[in-house]
């Protein structure tokens, strides 16, 4: 594993954490946020309140992808690796981490770790998702949760 399989952007963000919570972890809602434009709508019609949960989402490239939640902490944090449909996940984590900074202000922390990933088809990828592109998808959701 090296640096560069981890890659993390933060934002405090003028917003309950709650709010910002629930936007995460609404998948309706993914879609609107996702600063590279890569999910269209989501498959499953529920929020995700644990671990072991799974979410389904179709891409822009018309993919469909599980989401198996692997971390959740209500308000705080939530992680998933996504797979195929029907399938085992790729190795791959994208993580939210939530920090209420007082009543109307969170720091949110977006990662993205692709050091468990097996798939070497997918190396190229992962190698090119940047702080950059989490923060977009950052300044997205704050633009909605400031609203």
């Amino acid at each position: 594993m090296t640096d560069s399989q981890i890659v993390s952007a933060s934002l405090e963000i003028a917003a309950p954490v709650e709010r910002i919570f629930d936007l995460i972890a609404e998948p309706a809602q993914q879609p609107r946020w996702d600063g590279n434009n890569n999910l269209v709508e989501a498959l499953t019609n529920k929020r995700v309140r644990a671990v072991g949960e799974v979410f389904t989402m179709t891409t822009t490239k018309g993919n469909v992808r599980d989401n198996h939640v692997v971390e959740f902490e209500e308000g705080r944090l939530i992680a998933w690796k996504p797979s195929e449909s029907g399938g085992q996940p790729f190795g791959h984590l994208w993580r939210w981490e939530l920090e209420p900074l007082g009543d109307l202000r969170t720091r949110v922390t977006h990662t993205y770790d692709w050091s468990k990933l097996t798939d070497e088809s997918r190396f190229a990828r992962a190698q090119s998702t940047t702080a950059e592109m989490l923060r977009a998808s950052l300044d997205r959701l704050a633009q909605i949760a400031e609203e």
